[in-house]
């Protein structure tokens, strides 16, 4: 069985240090939970840094560390304080979470932080790869590491390697202002699938690899030059059975037995049985949207008089980044708001708002859970937010009510939750009062829906469709692999191709021979492309055929200095090396006043767009168009050209950012079969790279090589992956 191992910026104990003695402590988060059953069940190792500096460590205190961390199967990435500063400090929380979070008045684009983040990254991608072996998975985890997927996958190809990003993935318009956005698209692009919380961020995703380079996005598959990259939603669980538990087994201890927080919180409702409280848990993080829930909750006690000295909010925030400026002032506005609203709505007896800056163990955790009314969850941008999972997998009475924000990636699931805009100050405040005031019925119906929901959707399942969803990608790419041309595969043909007396080669010209341009025009056969030609011409067994959709004018002026046929516009028009143009089909062109105005009307509404005239066929061009709206646009352009071809006898082809109008009962394959007719031809091969080039794999004798140029879907036996493919494939064939 092959090894799943996973790579993340930390391991998943932390290392308590005692005199010269070391011990360690297991994480409790999330990830840790949910990945301990996965790389332990598949005998793999967890990659990371095990959180001390390395030049604040003795050689034999990283001898005893290491001898630890080995006992778990865990294998350290040791970092410098400096590359701690920079890499993590830096680029990671400087730079990358302040944009992936939409604030990007805290970006700091320091050259320093991505030469130390590109250093780190290669660090953990080198120790993943020393602990692979091909065949194996490795499982990469979350911003810190967004460059190691490619790196791994450009050294070890035969290593699957899966992404999971734990914080939202911004918009292409927020994206797009970081100096290395390439390199980031690209780094994660090396994964074989990738993951995160929902579709909203999965959707940024590929607009931003539309846009940065132009791949083809097929549902949820894009389209690489050399595979097929997978994308989608995995929203990550908690460990239900684990908070419902302590939950059930804190609630009957004896009174002696409990804790202190637990003891004055009973004692709080002795004193004040109608008493309700509102439950307020974040690190203290601008994303977390705290100084915005603490206006609204001014703004409750405003509004609805009638709750005061009866609600409390309790607020835990767990001190994060104490040394940052940004977060420092937002302390001292946290403080300041708290301070404000208890002096406005406190007395002698009663306190509004319990503020906590500091974090609390895993059983007070529950203790608070259990005990508030009321879950006020209101970041501004959250990843998820497993703090909302946590406090329904808490209420083990099904009553208690969540107040959510919608801008946290937990909002799409949690539907039964009361669902707000964090910005909107009145909408926390009714929404407060509708929570408060809520029947204990509907409560309870609420509770229970999430609950099935969450218990059904824990941490482990998540972890698992991960995995399994890898095991479909590897079956999709090795389906792919079984048409990819093999050196064997390509000895083959050879021994086909020298036996053969008379040979047919039919080559599509616009990303077969040559990439695509976004001026058509600019595609002029380079001095490679001529060569090669040249050389399979001059073997007389050869007859070279360029197969394309061009016009006739365009094809001649670029091949008139050399003999070889062509057919263009998609097999309208033939011309063999010694003989002038002949129509292959009769064909008009007096349809062409009428759907002129419609394409035209599409060139005004689409920036970047033009119309190609060729003598019997219109093209729209949208390649240089911005590329969500002209997807929009092309859709758009074919239902109405639907309706207007039917009764001309016409088609539409949809190529490679294009959308043609021409003639119907005209396609390559046709064409193809026209030529071959009675040659007698014992070896033919057709390389194309589009959809139009499907007619002529399909048509052409099943003896025949068919090659599709790019990973994709196709009638073709084989695949080439890309242009440079194509070319080193008949290079190998033109020289003898």
């Amino acid at each position: 069985m092959s090894k799943i191992h996973i790579v993340s910026n930390r391991l998943p104990f932390s290392i308590n240090r005692k005199e010269e003695d070391y011990s360690l402590k297991p994480s409790v988060g999330g990830l840790a939970t949910g990945m301990k059953s996965i790389y332990k069940e598949y005998d793999g190792n967890w990659i990371g840094w095990p959180g001390l500096a390395l030049d604040d460590l003795k050689a034999d205190e990283v001898t005893k560390i290491e001898a630890l961390l080995h006992k778990e199967k865990c294998v350290p990435v040791h970092l410098t304080n400096e590359e701690i500063n920079l890499y993590y400090d830096g680029f990671s929380n400087n730079t990358i979470w302040p944009l992936f979070h939409y604030f990007t008045q805290y970006v700091d684009h320091s050259a320093d932080y991505w030469e130390a983040y590109q250093l780190v990254n290669q660090k953990f991608a080198d120790r993943a790869i020393e602990m692979a072996e091909d065949g194996d998975t490795i499982w990469v985890h979350d911003y810190q590491l967004l460059l190691v997927p490619e790196m791994i996958k450009s050294k070890r190809p035969g290593i699957t390697v899966g992404f999971f990003l734990h914080i939202p993935f911004p918009s292409y318009e927020v994206f797009r202002v970081l100096p290395w956005r390439m390199e980031l698209i690209k780094g994660m692009l090396g994964a074989d699938l990738l993951g995160f919380h929902i579709y909203d961020y999965e959707r940024h995703f590929f607009s931003c690899v539309r846009r940065l380079f132009g791949y083809e996005i097929s549902f949820n598959q894009v389209h690489t030059e050399d595979r097929i990259v997978v994308a989608d939603a995995f929203p990550m669980g908690i460990d239900y059975d684990k908070f419902h538990e302590a939950s059930a087994s804190i609630m009957q201890k004896p009174v002696q037995e409990r804790s202190d927080l637990h003891r004055e919180l009973e004692k709080y409702f002795l004193v004040s049985p109608e008493r309700q409280l509102i439950l307020s848990i974040d690190r203290l993080d601008y994303t977390k949207g705290i100084p915005h829930r603490l206006r609204a909750f001014r703004r409750f006690m405003q509004d609805y008089p009638e709750y005061r000295n009866k609600v409390t909010l309790i607020m835990l925030a767990v001190p994060s980044r104490g040394e940052v400026d940004q977060y420092q002032m937002l302390k001292k506005e946290v403080d300041e708001l708290v301070g404000a609203i208890n002096g406005e709505f406190g007395n002698i007896n009663y306190t509004p708002v319990w503020y906590f800056y500091r974090s609390l163990p895993f059983e007070n955790l529950v203790e608070l859970y259990n005990s508030c009314d009321v879950a006020l969850i209101t970041p501004v941008r959250d990843g998820m937010n497993l703090v909302a999972k946590e406090y329904v997998a808490s209420r083990t009475s099904h009553s208690g009510v969540i107040i959510l924000s919608e801008m946290a990636g937990v909002a799409k699931e949690m539907g039964e939750a009361i669902i707000i805009n964090p910005n909107n100050e009145e909408e926390i405040a009714e929404s407060l009062k509708r929570a408060l005031s809520m029947h204990i019925c509907e409560q309870r119906e609420r509770m229970i829906h999430l609950q099935d929901r969450i218990k059904r959707y824990n941490v482990f399942k998540w972890a698992r469709e991960f995995v399994d969803a890898l095991d479909r990608v590897k079956k999709v790419q090795s389906d792919l692999l079984a048409k990819k041309i093999s050196d064997s595969i390509q000895q083959g043909m050879r021994k086909q191709y020298d036996k053969a007396k008379r040979r047919a080669i039919f080559l599509d010209y616009d990303g077969t021979l040559t990439h695509f341009h976004k001026n058509p025009q600019a595609a002029v056969p380079d001095q490679e492309v001529k060569d090669i030609l040249k050389k399979l011409i001059a073997d007389e067994r050869n007859l070279v055929t360029i197969i394309s959709g061009r016009d006739r004018a365009t094809l001649e002026k670029w091949f008139d200095d050399m003999p070889i046929n062509l057919i263009c516009e998609h097999g309208v028009w033939l011309k063999k090396y010694d003989h002038d143009w002949e129509m292959l089909t009769a064909v008009k062109n007096d349809w062409m006043p009428f759907i002129l105005p419609v394409l035209e009307s599409f060139v005004d509404r689409t920036p970047g767009s033009f119309i190609e005239r060729k003598n019997y066929s219109l093209v729209w061009h949208y390649r240089k168009a911005e590329t969500e709206l002209s997807e929009i646009r092309a859709k758009e352009i074919k239902e109405e050209l639907t309706g207007l071809v039917g009764n001309l006898n016409l088609e539409i082809m949809e190529g490679s950012k294009v959308i043609e109008v021409k003639n119907g009962g005209i396609n390559k394959g046709i064409a193809a079969l026209q030529f071959i007719k009675n040659n007698g031809f014992d070896f033919i091969m057709a390389i194309g790279d589009d959809w139009t080039d499907e007619y002529m794999f399909r048509e052409l004798p099943k003896s025949a090589v068919t090659i599709k140029v790019g990973i994709k879907n196709t009638s073709a036996e084989y695949n080439l992956e890309s242009v440079n493919a194509v070319r080193r494939f008949l290079a190998s064939f033109a020289d003898e």
